[in-house]
């Protein structure tokens, strides 16, 4: 939980922890994505040659169709037999549709082929994210916004499959089947066809892409609107107490709706604009068609094409411009996906604020003693939080710190488990400093109890289970009953299956705390925190839970942050730190007898617990 003072924001950082514009171009996003591709170099050539046949075999239908019209046409001066026999092409007719079978087969080879290199990619792609998330600092989590994120890296995913397939799939096909088509047009026929059409490729390609970019804009504006919507949505879902608690469900709706409306006004200027590139590119199409069928026409009535020539030159506009006529779709979602996937490859390239040194080998003295060691620590140059702060937990002792908050207690526990680096002196765990060692094996040394104990929504058996994931389920039980919470688990209709809820809001405040102990027992680690561990309880369950802590902390090097003195007073030394300085230490009895600024807070807590007459 963050505390006041402890975790504001840094001023480098956008607001919302939503990731820096890039400036990356295109090209340079698409090379990003080359070498995910390329992992699967033989099934992108080999749909790159299926594609191929596949087109090859497209153009080759309007050239056999020609051949069937005019093989079709009556002759003068033949026999009525052999007309007969001509207007019956058996051959044409059964390369006719083995053509238009081959089409599709190849086009199904190409999709069956690449698909594994599509969702490879994809699955690689989605999958350093989520690494590259869990490895980014506290800091980062603190200042994002979920549902934006989330949001973000669905769309850079789907961008993936959008990207592949459009030009793949759309782009590339038609370029190869238009430099088919232009020569054949060039060598059968003369030039103007190809000038022709040539000229109305230029025309609606251009129109297309200036008029796509100027949409570009209306379609950005959509997204940002839409992820405001989706994080305010989740957002207010996440904290559904807090919404009841204050009776603002009205209030969220009302934040929810300007949001919504906000898109709605965006996507119908988006849809404005998309009609007027649709009816601007239709109108291109009707007049190269129509210049097209008279120049071939012109040509049927002077002699020099055939019937089939006229038939070969409309299939061949028609094939041609299906594509097209999707073009402004396309490159509006491949240019949609670049930036998508961009977005996405952004928040892979965020620099990690914690990283392991270059060599670092484990922690091999886990047991040993913690020290901070004249540690200097701010979450803003500004504002220190912890000043020359020096301590020692000897090994399987207890240290507590106690103070007011905002006094730099909880931070102790974020420099401890590496969520922040410090700035000044060191932390070593058996003499060996944090910073040189691996993360992942300083929190595998460290056990933590929380203040607020968040867990997933999945079973008991799974949240206790998550201190170990390979442990057996009589050990979860084991830590179970050390925790003792095994009764109420038993006793629920579902037992160890029985669901807890989004961040375990089905189980109260101290069956959490047991769950939380429970899986810290489990993971058994040499060095234990409590961090405000009862601080969330009443009276009563703080004084049940407090044996359980104790089991927890048997022969561990454990810290205890807390508030109550009442938690701490059998530690052997205890911490008073008031704005991030250690100003008393000692045992209980020790700092009670001295006087002061424990003895103070002892008095205060003493008298606010005492029964009302």
């Amino acid at each position: 939980m963050r505390r006041s003072g402890e975790a504001l924001s840094s001023p480098h950082h956008a607001p919302g922890g939503a990731p820096p514009r890039s400036d990356r171009s295109d090209w340079a996003t698409l090379r990003r994505l080359f070498p995910y591709l390329w992992d699967y170099k033989w099934r992108v050539l080999a749909a790159l040659t299926f594609m191929i046949g596949a087109k090859v075999a497209n153009v080759g239908v309007p050239v056999l169709l020609k051949n069937l019209v005019d093989t079709m046409t009556p002759k003068p001066g033949l026999p009525d037999m052999a007309q007969a026999l001509l207007i019956v092409p058996i051959g044409l007719l059964l390369a006719y549709g083995l053509l238009r079978f081959s089409t599709s087969l190849f086009g199904e080879l190409r999709e069956l082929v690449f698909a594994k290199a599509t969702e490879g990619a994809a699955r690689r792609i989605s999958l350093e994210v989520f690494r590259h998330l869990h490895a980014l600092s506290l800091r980062f989590h603190l200042e994002r916004q979920t549902g934006g994120m989330t949001r973000d890296i669905e769309r850079g995913t789907r961008g993936v499959h959008s990207l592949i397939s459009m030009s793949l799939y759309s782009i590339v096909p038609t370029i190869i089947e238009l430099v088919l088509v232009l020569t054949i047009l060039g060598v059968k026929f003369d030039a103007l066809f190809v000038w022709i059409t040539g000229a109305a490729l230029v025309l609606y390609i251009t129109f297309t892409v200036t008029v796509t970019e100027w949409r570009t804009q209306f379609r950005k504006t959509m997204n940002e609107l839409d992820s405001v919507a989706q994080s305010r949505a989740v957002d207010s879902l996440l904290n559904y107490e807090t919404v009841k608690y204050f009776n603002n469900e009205e209030f969220e709706a009302g934040r929810y709706d300007a949001s919504l409306d906000r898109y709605r006004q965006a996507a119908i200027k988006s849809q404005r604009t998309l009609s007027m590139l649709n009816t601007g590119q239709q109108l291109l199409i009707a007049v190269s068609l129509v210049l097209m069928l008279w120049r071939a026409t012109a040509g049927v009535v002077e002699g020099r094409m055939t019937l089939g020539d006229l038939v070969m030159v409309n299939a061949f506009m028609i094939q041609l411009y299906i594509p097209l006529n999707f073009l402004g779709v396309i490159y509006r979602e491949i240019k949609q996906s670049l930036t998508d996937l961009d977005k996405m490859f952004v928040l892979m390239e965020k620099e990690r604020e914690v990283r392991d040194a270059p060599g670092a080998q484990p922690l091999s003295h886990a047991e040993g003693a913690v020290r901070f060691e004249d540690v200097s620590f701010a979450y803003e140059a500004a504002r220190p939080i912890l000043k020359h702060v020096s301590f020692e937990i000897p090994p399987g002792k207890t240290v507590a710190v106690v103070g007011p908050s905002g006094s730099g207690k909880s931070t102790l526990a974020r420099l401890m488990y590496r969520f922040y680096d410090v700035q000044d002196g060191r932390i070593t765990i058996g003499g060996e400093d944090i910073r040189t060692v691996t993360q992942a094996s300083v929190r595998q040394a460290i056990g933590i109890v929380p203040q607020d104990t968040v867990l997933f929504n999945d079973t008991v058996e799974y949240n206790i289970a998550y201190g170990r994931p390979n442990a057996t389920r009589e050990e979860v039980e084991g830590a179970a009953k050390a925790a003792r919470i095994h009764d109420f688990i038993a006793a629920t209709p579902k037992g160890y299956a029985t669901m807890v809820g989004e961040r375990g809001l089905k189980l109260s405040g101290g069956e959490k705390q047991r769950v939380a102990i429970a899986r810290t027992l489990l993971k058994d680690p040499p060095i234990v925190i409590f961090d405000e561990a009862t601080s969330a309880l009443d009276s009563a369950n703080e004084r049940a839970i407090q044996s359980e802590l104790k089991s927890a902390a048997r022969n561990k090097t454990t810290l205890v942050i807390a508030h109550r003195l009442s938690t701490v007073i059998d530690a052997h030394e205890i911490l008073v730190m008031e704005s991030g300085v250690i100003v008393e230490r000692g045992t209980h009895a020790a700092l009670l007898e001295r006087q002061g600024r424990y003895a103070q807070m002892w008095t205060m807590q003493q008298i606010e617990a005492a029964p009302v007459l």
